[in-house]
């Protein structure tokens, strides 16, 4: 017999919040926890109200945040405020799809779910009189490397890690092998330039070129830079970037577009290794994801999470 047990979702933040729209806690009937909805700070709280649930409990809705009252308790110490909605889970955990999945939160008819099809984020809506949780399948982005080298590894394995999807392109096919680079999700062998127009490059993609050689350099540059990526880099010294810029233009790459090249890229964190150098690289791809500057967060005012 399978072990019973309730699903807690995040549906919706306010101000600071440990853990963003959408995640999610398994509360099994053994007590076993898998997941998170803030980081550990009321994941105990949640944890009671999920036993009560699976033991035939209604769903529920529940708020948590923090008050000058509330500090020594169960709460948000980061002073943000987030609803978590508890169910039980029915089957496997929701899987990425098409359509968005709704769920309503309140009333006799908590817990029931359909799929619709819903653009924007996730998030909480009034339909037909009743509060609903729309998840809709998060975008997945891609990571898109020229060059086979250790590099391409380390940022592919990183990437992987943050579940995007990754791709190397090189044309040398004694450098693009499995036993070179395990972790893409793709290997294609093919200039540079043939490579990225296959890939049909959009605004979730992200393309970091580690390539050295001219004759390779500036087909992928020209190719992505034409394209829509949200971000484009390329590594190499100072001097170097400056006469590859020279190339893209002699190539017929307006000025304009080349304000959108990012190189040398990464950010500056001192790094050394193939491993610092993804870091660096990955940092900064996620910075201008979310519009950011990449900065130390001690410096900033702003509000932390994008």
């Amino acid at each position: 017999m399978e072990e019973r047990a309730a699903l807690a979702t995040v549906v919706a933040t306010r101000r600071s919040a440990p853990r963003p729209v959408g995640s999610k806690l398994v509360v099994f009937e053994s007590g076993r926890l898998h997941g998170s909805v803030s980081g550990g700070c009321v994941e105990s709280d949640v944890a009671e109200q999920a036993k009560e649930v699976i033991a035939g409990g209604e769903p529920r809705l529940l708020t948590y945040g923090i008050t000058d009252d509330e500090a020594w308790g169960i709460g948000l110490p980061c002073g943000g405020e987030i609803d978590v909605f508890i169910q039980m889970l029915e089957g496997e955990l929701p899987q990425d799809g098409d359509d968005a999945r709704l769920t309503v939160l309140e009333g006799p008819r908590a817990g029931q779910q359909w799929l619709a099809d819903v653009e924007g984020p996730s998030r909480v809506l009034e339909l037909d009189g009743e509060k609903v949780f729309a998840e809709v399948p998060a975008v997945r982005l891609r990571l898109v490397v020229v060059g086979a080298t250790d590099t391409a590894e380390e940022l592919c394995r990183a990437a992987g890690a943050l579940g995007w999807g990754t791709t190397v392109v090189d044309p040398r096919p004694g450098l693009v092998t499995r036993e070179r680079l395990p972790s893409p999700d793709e290997l294609v062998v093919a200039w540079p330039d043939e490579g990225l127009e296959k890939l049909e490059l959009n605004g979730d993609t992200a393309v970091v070129v580690l390539t050295h050689e001219e004759r390779l350099d500036v087909p992928a540059l020209t190719t992505a830079l034409a394209g829509e990526p949200f971000y484009v880099g390329a590594i190499g010294s100072r001097k170097t970037q400056a006469k590859r810029r020279e190339r893209l233009l002699e190539a017929g790459l307006p000025e304009e577009r080349l304000d959108g090249l990012a190189g040398p890229a990464g950010l500056d964190l001192g790094a050394d290794t193939p491993a610092e150098t993804a870091v660096s690289i990955l940092a900064e791809v996620l910075a201008v994801r979310a519009g950011r500057s990449g900065g130390r967060l001690a410096e900033r005012s702003g509000p932390i999470h994008a």
